[in-house]
């Protein structure tokens, strides 16, 4: 066996497939996005090289800067408020040890097999201002109701908190495979020495568990930047472009105002975002290991 690896040829051959999916499926485009961003393309027919001007367009381009910090508080959202929960969940679901286990996961997990479509109607029924499960709530404990929670002042918290329990099944998940990860013996070692179930939370779950929270983390900075098919469907990024998110303006810009090139320069931007994102984390989380 090592010398069928030892042979180069061997090692060119299973290195092949993985390495041409990785530059037709992953660097082509991303060089093309590149070209692409470079001309005032507009999707259709010939076009012209402009250079820099979708990019200097973009700095001065307010709906794109909101866009971003939408993405930015969705990021948030999932850090401080989504990811704490799942942790919490995820240490509960190992603690039960039964049936309960199995059947909970389920039905925390159900919301992300559900079409994204779906998930959109029932919750446009939810903040329907006339009829609504919201505004009903609101009146059956004596509020007057009739809030239009898709509209404007709303819009974006509305569609955050769709965006934020839509995505916690998949949270949740990841960290509950990093909790059944970690060896029983240690917290039977903990429960010895007279620790709680606080303080095993804090100096043994955490600490151990800590590449997950950084892989987790990072897919949740990098989720919340390409979120579109929810808030397409929910909002459309409106009223005007309250809730607009950065992949939804992105599709926006290239496929209904036919900017091809200057939605290539926003996946540019995008693509550069996530990059530094995930550089970050691991520089975050690198110190702190340190």
């Amino acid at each position: 066996m090592n010398k069928l690896y030892s042979n180069k040829a061997i090692i060119a051959i299973l290195v092949a497939p993985g390495l041409l999916m990785f530059l037709f499926a992953v660097l082509a485009p991303i060089c093309l996005s590149v070209y692409y961003s470079l001309t005032d393309y507009s999707g259709l027919g010939s076009f012209d090289m402009i250079g820099m001007a979708n990019y200097q367009e973009l700095i001065k381009d307010e709906t794109f800067w909101l866009s971003l910090r939408n993405s930015a508080l969705l990021a948030v959202g999932f850090i401080v408020i989504q990811h704490p929960i799942a942790i919490l969940t995820a240490v509960v679901l190992d603690k039960l040890q039964s049936k309960a286990e199995g059947l909970l996961r389920t039905i925390y997990f159900i919301p992300n097999v559900i079409s994204v479509a779906i998930i959109a109607y029932l919750w446009r029924f939810v903040f329907n201002p006339n009829f609504g499960l919201l505004n009903n709530l609101i009146k059956s404990f004596g509020g007057e109701g009739g809030i239009n929670w898709l509209g404007s002042g709303y819009a974006i918290w509305s569609v955050l908190i769709v965006l934020i329990w839509h995505g916690f099944g998949w949270g949740m998940l990841i960290y509950y495979a990093g909790v059944k990860g970690i060896d029983p013996a240690l917290y039977e070692a903990a429960y010895l020495d007279g620790c709680d179930e606080k303080r095993a939370l804090w100096h043994i779950t955490l600490p151990m568990m800590k590449p997950v929270i950084q892989v987790n983390v990072t897919l949740a900075i990098i989720s919340a930047l390409k979120q579109m098919e929810t808030v397409y469907l929910l909002t459309r990024g409106g009223p005007g472009n309250e809730s607009q998110f950065m992949a939804n303006y992105l599709y926006e810009q290239a496929f209904r105002s036919f900017r091809y090139g200057y939605g290539n320069a926003i996946s540019v931007v995008f693509i550069i975002i996530c990059l530094l994102a995930t550089l970050i984390m691991n520089r975050v989380f690198r110190e702190r290991k340190a």
